[in-house]
């Protein structure tokens, strides 16, 4: 829904002159409140001298400064744009201000292609900032999303030319055929696979499509038709003969976002029955300074030698679940932690406690951490740790299971 409300004022080919007629009634709307407020401190509506104007608006930056009723400002997403608008033509920065910060707080992996494109709209650039670490952390999320569908064609170049984006090759090709499937609705255009690539047009060869592997190629491109047989032939080519041929796509992998690891234990060790997982739950509460995308964890193993246990990792806030899996992982005797990776990242906020959780089953004894921390500095973020009422089997701050959180930032 965020992403509809968001998305209102964006220009797309022939939208673009029912965009400028909706900015010229807004501007009616308003220009008898700025001729009254010109009127107000003496300056002649037929003066042409904008730098005293400007120049005057940048010494008064409130709403009461300028005449306007009070420094209260209500926002909701229905009309956050428009206003951001207004603030912007009419420099009132803490308006625009205001705006920024609620869009801020409403920013998830569901509208953050949509707020890019707003914030490169309104030369936002902090909003900006605030987006790509969205995109970059949850991208396969965001680029599912039908906000990426309703992005201008320069953000969608510059989101297929993103090196950080934490996603498959395969995936970002299948949201760049539902990009254009959605253009070709906007322009009254069938949605076929040439009409597709005709929209996309330069936007095509941004996308890494020899970097997928062989299988991803045959299932998805290869058969799309979006491709012309000449470049369908090249690219099997390139994979599999000794002289690989010239492509017009890039070839090299994206490189991602690097997980960032909080290590909550300053030490680890074993004893003779000492530890033991057999289907109890090991739960710690945590809280950050700043946004972050959790994950997963870093479980230790067995302390005797190599073992395969089964795992559920959970993340709740306030008793609400927010990501889980169930999967196995092997562990090869040493007191090294071994990832546990949720589907996707997840979107923590900051000064709120979460909780996450560890069911492990497996017969062999077990590392555990010692001298637990309840601080823990990783970066540029301040990790707080709490026990939790759900820890069964002994986990706590001090000591116990769940040694890592891994997360990006």
């Amino acid at each position: 829904m965020a992403a509809e409300l968001f998305s209102t004022s964006l220009p797309h080919g022939e939208d673009e002159e029912e965009e400028e007629d909706t900015k010229k009634n807004f501007v009616q709307l308003s220009e008898p409140e700025e001729s009254a407020e010109r009127n107000a401190i003496g300056i002649d509506d037929d003066d042409d001298d904008d730098d005293e104007r400007l120049s005057w608006q940048g010494a008064h930056p409130t709403l009461r400064e300028r005449y306007m009723y009070s420094d209260e400002v209500e926002l909701d997403a229905d009309t956050v744009l428009a206003t951001l608008y207004a603030a912007k033509k009419y420099i009132v920065p803490a308006v625009a201000k205001a705006c920024v910060g609620f869009l801020e707080t409403s920013l998830e992996a569901k509208n953050a292609c949509v707020l890019l494109s707003q914030s490169r709209l309104f030369e936002e650039a902090e909003l900006a900032q605030r987006c790509w670490e969205v995109i970059d952390a949850q991208a396969e999320l965001a680029l599912r999303s039908e906000g990426f569908c309703e992005i201008d064609q320069p953000t969608l170049e510059i989101v297929l030319q993103r090196e950080t984006l934490n996603i498959r090759e395969a995936a970002v090709f299948q949201a760049a055929l539902s990009w254009a499937a959605a253009e070709c609705r906007r322009q009254g255009l069938a949605v076929t696979p040439w009409n597709q690539r005709t929209v996309l047009g330069k936007a095509l060869y941004l996308l890494r499509v020899p970097s997928m592997s062989l299988q991803e190629f045959a299932d998805g491109p290869a058969q799309s038709e979006v491709l012309t047989l000449a470049e369908t032939h090249n690219i099997f080519l390139w994979y599999t003969a000794t002289n690989k041929p010239q492509l017009d796509f890039p070839v090299g992998k994206r490189v991602g976002l690097a997980p960032q690891r909080c290590h909550r234990f300053q030490a680890s060790a074993y004893r003779s029955n000492q530890w033991r997982y057999r289907g109890r739950c090991d739960s710690i509460q945590f809280a950050v300074d700043r946004r972050i995308f959790m994950a997963g964890l870093g479980l230790y193993g067995s302390s005797g030698g190599k073992a395969e246990y089964s795992v559920r990792i959970e993340l709740k806030r306030q008793g609400t679940l927010l990501a889980q899996n169930l999967t196995k992982f092997l562990s090869d005797g040493s007191s090294s932690t071994f990832p546990v990776w949720f589907e996707h990242p997840v979107q923590v906020e900051q000064d709120t406690f979460y909780t996450v959780s560890a069911v492990l089953d497996g017969n062999e004894l077990s590392y555990f951490g010692q001298e637990g921390m309840t601080e823990v500095q990783c970066g540029k973020v301040t990790f707080q740790f709490q026990c939790s009422s759900d820890s069964t089997n002994g986990t706590g701050v001090q000591g116990g299971q769940i040694p890592e959180l891994i997360f990006y930032c």
